[in-house]
């Protein structure tokens, strides 16, 4: 079951069982972020509440957030993500390519790609400049961060959030894909400070098992971080 909720008239999120995803609205078109994960009609939802022409973009491409993806043809993602998409995933369609800093205008509403490699290889956020949100996928949040196994980089991860920290002004709220929403930028310091705890060894885990896998689970207050059983560093 999807729950739609209001942001704004021009903004809207769906909230399924453990994530989100957003239809952002401008005067010429619309774009999802993302398209749930057991959802399968992200299109028909989005097109109940525009008559725009609709178009997807992907934060990342991990299960929970490409349900939806096969009512479309075509959709935005960055080429990095292609590891996690046609490998890991076994999926199938056609990517348009977006990078860093590429801007997608939907009609007086830029939206400016923003690369955070990390919790994948081609995660990526969504500045709407014209409203100063950030639309953050996973890397930025207060749930459970999954950083354990081969497509994820806890170093690369530090770096990515490193870099929000320096585009901070150019957003005043951040709407994350689980957790808590909408959360606050200066969520994004805490974020770095737990993860270079965990680097550095010095955060206690706990041992958990996530679809099969043994992982150490650092719940830091912040959020609650993910890792290989090994601790901080991922293979």
């Amino acid at each position: 079951m999807v729950r739609t909720v209001e942001i704004d008239k021009q903004t809207w999120r769906f909230e399924e069982d453990g994530v989100r995803f957003f239809l952002l609205m401008g005067t010429e078109r619309a774009l999802l972020v993302d398209s749930g994960m057991q959802t399968r009609n992200a299109k028909e939802l989005a097109e109940a509440l525009t008559d725009l022409p609709l178009s997807l973009l992907n934060t990342h491409a991990d299960p929970d957030h490409i349900g939806s993806n096969g009512e479309f043809d075509e959709f935005y993602m960055n080429p990095a993500e292609c590891v996690n998409f046609y490998g890991k995933q076994q999926r199938n369609g056609k990517i348009l390519p977006v990078w860093d800093r590429d801007v997608i205008d939907l009609g007086d509403r830029p939206l400016r790609v923003i690369a955070l490699p990390g919790h994948t290889p081609g995660s990526i956020a969504v500045l709407d400049e014209t409203n100063r949100r950030l639309f953050s996928g996973d890397p930025v949040q207060d749930g459970r961060i999954f950083m354990f196994g081969a497509c994820r980089e806890m170093h690369a991860y530090i770096h990515s959030l490193h870099r929000l920290e320096s585009m901070a002004g150019l957003f005043d709220e951040i709407y994350p894909s689980h957790g808590s929403c909408p959360v606050s930028p200066s969520l994004i310091p805490q974020l770095v400070t737990a993860e270079e705890e965990i680097l550095a060894g010095k955060a206690e885990g706990t041992p958990e098992n996530v679809f099969g896998q043994p992982i150490t689970a650092y719940d830091m207050g912040v959020a609650t971080f993910l890792c290989d059983r090994k601790g901080g560093e991922n293979a």
